[in-house]
């Protein structure tokens, strides 16, 4: 062992540099053996680069019962955020296809559908809303690991934490953050990817025997299915979520005047045509508190406009005639319609208070999160239709029949003892 130790040293101190084990030290002997069994357990992954290469891996992966699947966007690089890579794992090789140069990327449609091939994501939401945002796909099969451990009571649930207590991986954090829309990508990010789903499978058995030891499988199955179906409907209400009157969504839009709302108006609508043209997320042009403060002082000249807090001189120079003409615009214009707020039926919040009571009752019993056993949107979809039967409660969307069964009698129960 010790020949392999100091003939591999290069080797091994540069890929802890780029695991980010800064300090290691041949004497170190627990950390080399972690390095070496990195070494030995992973092959490079097969970066897909072309139609035909596409081709020959979607051919593997209609042979698998289960293969592992992740994505990387680059959400803080892009005024619209798109799908950059798409990784996948079976039992013994890695690929990661590329969706920037592969042409023709619907032949892998039929390997999302097919609900005989599972599909074993960590944290799956994000990346279903993206698969059908950006492509129309919907993940049938799914096996969302995060989801299982959750339901195991496990209080760590990231990936990285876990690869680093089950299987010794250390996880370089730092490209998390990265541009993955930029090319060319450098090996240090390709193996980054290629560890988001190397370890899914194994993970996913270990957490499924556990699963069945503690006969959660119908109730965790449920939760796939709900969230498969709940990712199509978010994707479909994001992709028409952009609209003039945004600008209310920003904290404390609505404790301004008519003048300054109207100057916020036109801040807002000038920011979102600036990112759209460079391509960037809107807090990259300014922040909404900066924007905010713009719009309750309506600075008159680049001096003003220099004193605002935040306003680095870059944006000064780069924005100036464009936020000062859009002040000008908003002092001008007629004050928008301030959106009525909803107003909530104290009833329903009384039931969806008790139905939070019960709820962490019941977690507490079991040692889970609140929201494993019933989510929060389906508490409010409860606590407005105010079920009075069984028949009733089946109606509740993403109620299924597990928790119908398992939670319907407490659910009315707690809905029958509130007195209108």
């Amino acid at each position: 062992m010790s020949y392999r130790i100091y003939s591999s040293y290069l080797r091994l101190h540069n890929l802890a540099q780029r695991l980010s084990i800064v300090n290691i030290d041949v004497d170190n002997w627990s950390n080399v053996i972690i390095i070496l069994d990195y070494m030995h357990d992973i092959n490079p992954a097969q970066l897909v680069l072309t139609d035909d290469s596409l081709g020959t891996v979607v051919a593997k992966l209609n042979r698998e019962r289960s293969i592992a699947v992740d994505t990387e966007s680059n959400s803080l690089h892009a005024y619209k955020e798109k799908v950059c890579l798409i990784q996948f794992s079976t039992r013994e090789e890695d690929f990661i296809v590329d969706p920037i140069a592969v042409g023709n990327l619907d032949i892998l449609r039929s390997v999302f559908a097919n609900q005989s091939i599972e599909k074993v994501f960590h944290a799956a939401e994000y990346d279903l809303i993206g698969l059908w945002r950006d492509f129309g796909w919907k993940v049938n099969g799914l096996f969302d690991t995060m989801v299982a451990a959750r339901t195991l009571g496990w209080e760590k649930v990231g990936l990285a934490a876990i690869l680093s207590k089950h299987y010794s991986v250390p996880i370089n954090k730092k490209f998390q953050r990265a541009d993955w829309a930029a090319r060319p990508l450098n090996d240090d990010q390709l193996s980054y990817a290629q560890l988001d789903t190397h370890y899914l499978l194994k993970l996913r058995d270990y957490l499924e025997m556990n699963i069945r030891k503690h006969r959660q499988w119908p109730e965790v199955y449920e939760e796939f299915e709900r969230i498969s179906e709940a990712s199509v409907r978010k994707s479909r209400n994001q992709s028409s979520s952009r609209t003039h009157n945004d600008f209310w969504k920003i904290t404390g839009a609505r404790k301004l005047s008519g003048k300054n709302s109207a100057v916020l108006r036109e801040l807002h609508k000038y920011r979102e045509q600036i990112a759209a043209m460079r391509d960037v997320p809107t807090f990259r042009i300014i922040g909404n508190s900066i924007l905010l403060d713009i719009a309750k002082r309506c600075p008159r000249n680049v001096n003003e406009l220099s004193d605002i807090k935040g306003m680095t001189p870059g944006q000064v120079r780069r924005y100036h005639k464009g936020v000062l003409k859009a002040i000008r615009r908003g002092l001008l214009a007629k004050y928008p319609a301030r959106p009525k707020g909803r107003r909530i039926d104290p009833l329903i919040s009384l039931r969806y208070e008790s139905l939070r009571e019960w709820r962490k009752v019941c977690a507490r019993k079991r040692g889970v999160a609140s929201d494993v056993i019933i989510s929060r949107g389906v508490l409010w979809n409860l606590a407005e239709q105010n079920p009075g039967n069984q028949k009733e409660l089946s109606l509740i969307q993403d109620l299924g029949p597990w928790r119908r069964e398992n939670y319907g009698k407490e659910i009315l129960r707690v809905l029958c003892n509130i007195v209108e």
